[in-house]
């Protein structure tokens, strides 16, 4: 087994660009390619391309592939209607989180689960395990797709220039396929950003052809291409999870405040089943720590793994922070002890090596878009 990282089909464009590539989940991946606050506004203010062929893609299919699905994840998927997605995990035995997931309905009986690149393996494998007695079939599809995004205000316009697919009648998501700059893609309306956006699965030898006609299209409207180090921040302000920080086997889906993907009322067993419902049970009656936001009043910024500390004690622990180039400040995610929990606490600051910097709790997430 060779320790070479893995790239994308995009590797010598990113390389052309002048991209700063770091390895991420084995992956030689582009961390930015000038201004990562510069990538950030974009696709606050314009649009972003960003290349995500480094997720994993995995199809399952077959007459009971939705009654395994049910059984092998915690959401409810056969409610999920051809041509929609939806957002769910896989959790072990335990109820820890094994990773989050969108699962996109492509027909009757065929459905695509996208994993965490740095999860893929592991999710591959666990639904190769849980799908013994089902008439059903799991397939590594990791090789068949290169993914690329399109984020930002602009990013219907741009797309629409490119594509006579139906954008308009294409909700949050939803995926459905067609053909963008002469290419095959499925066009989901999904994205990590907080942004209206879409993501785009096609076929690796077409990734070039599509991002080259996404950046001519998108030029004057203001589209630059995004590296993975403002893909962290955009999803940040947008509090959403990351696997890895504020999600982690260790945890499960009511401790990170994310027992909503639980569908305890769906028909029969799942994975995980008793163990969560003593979770929410526990959420109920004894709240864990909760996840919150937390807005710098100075200049340091927080990091993962930083305590959270109030009256001296550590109340919790931050799990994610970043400067926030739409705040224009230092924002961190959280788990705090309940009673420091509530939206306006003060007296809650984060040790940053020895010196405890003052932070406001916040309701998260911190950016919402204008609708």
């Amino acid at each position: 087994m060779s320790n070479a990282p893995r790239l994308t089909a995009l590797d010598a464009l990113h390389r052309s660009l002048g991209a700063t590539m770091t390895d991420f989940a084995g992956w030689d991946m582009p961390l930015r390619y000038a201004s990562e606050r510069d990538e950030h506004n974009a696709v606050r203010t314009k649009a972003g391309l960003f290349d995500l062929s480094h997720m994993g893609e995995i199809t399952v299919t077959g007459p009971q592939a939705a009654a395994f699905l049910n059984f092998a994840l915690v959401g409810n998927i056969g409610t999920v209607a051809v041509g929609r997605a939806r957002y769910t995990m896989i959790c072990a035995e335990d109820g820890g989180i094994l990773d989050d997931l969108i699962v996109y309905r492509l027909g009757d009986t065929e459905y695509m689960v996208v994993a965490n690149a740095g999860n893929a393996q592991i999710v591959l494998d666990a639904l190769a395990a849980r799908v013994d007695g089902f008439d059903a079939e799991v397939r590594d599809d990791r090789d068949a797709y290169a993914l690329i995004a399109v984020q930002g205000p602009e990013s219907p316009a741009i797309l629409a220039s490119v594509t006579d697919a139906d954008l308009d009648g294409l909700k949050y998501y939803a995926g459905l396929p067609g053909t963008v700059a002469g290419v095959p893609a499925l066009i989901a309306r999904t994205g990590y950003t907080g942004e209206d956006g879409f993501e785009l699965f096609v076929a690796p030898e077409h990734a070039e052809q599509l991002w080259q006609a996404l950046t001519a299209a998108g030029a004057p409207h203001g589209l630059i291409p995004c590296g993975l180090s403002c893909r962290d921040t955009l999803r940040l302000e947008a509090g959403m999870p990351l696997y890895g920080h504020e999600l982690t086997t260790e945890l499960t889906p009511f401790d990170a405040g994310l027992g909503r993907v639980v569908r305890f009322e769906k028909e029969g067993d799942f994975v995980g089943r008793k163990a969560l419902e003593a979770a929410a049970e526990r959420a109920e009656t004894a709240p864990p720590r909760k996840l919150v936001g937390l807005i710098a009043e100075g200049r340091r910024v927080p990091r993962a793994g930083f305590p959270v500390v109030a009256e001296g004690q550590v109340i919790g622990q931050v799990t994610s922070g970043a400067p926030s180039p739409t705040l224009g400040k230092p924002i961190a995610i959280a788990y705090v002890d309940a009673a420091h929990a509530a939206p306006g606490t003060t007296g809650v600051g984060v040790d940053i090596r020895g010196s405890h910097e003052p932070y406001e709790v916040v309701t998260l997430p911190f950016y919402k878009r204008q609708k």
